[in-house]
């Protein structure tokens, strides 16, 4: 097998609204890119520090934010892989993501089973 380097400027999906998708020497899909990400300080007003197809980022309540797609996802079964902020001194700390939906979706922060807002900044990385 030929190995080499490919350099390009832009890969773009031939169809509107597919993403790009990577696949073995068989012709079997093995994975695609990530469709969005953020990365934004958890507090009563949220501040995107960067983000890639994230329209907004809402504080819904303590420990509770909902996180809006600028592009819809083409359904709800999508992975969110997150990285939690600092928490407090709290070791009983759980970080999940809940309400998929096609424009987005929550995340919910919970320390010793109390819904508590991040001390750190929260990533998210959406994988479809």
């Amino acid at each position: 097998m030929a190995y080499g380097t490919f350099a390009v400027d832009t890969i773009q999906s031939s169809t509107t609204g597919t993403p790009t998708q990577f696949n073995d020497g068989s012709g079997n899909q093995v994975g695609t890119i990530c469709r969005a990400w953020v990365q934004f300080s958890g507090t009563s007003t949220p501040t995107k520090n960067g983000s890639f197809n994230v329209s907004s980022v809402t504080y819904v309540s303590t420990g509770k934010w909902t996180i809006t797609f600028t592009n819809a996802m083409t359904d709800a079964n999508y992975a969110v892989c997150l990285g939690p902020g600092q928490n407090s001194t709290d070791n009983n700390t759980t970080t999940n993501a809940q309400s998929l939906t096609t424009t987005s979706f929550a995340i919910y922060h919970l320390e010793a089973n109390s819904f508590a807002n991040f001390v750190g900044p929260v990533s998210a990385a959406v994988f479809r």
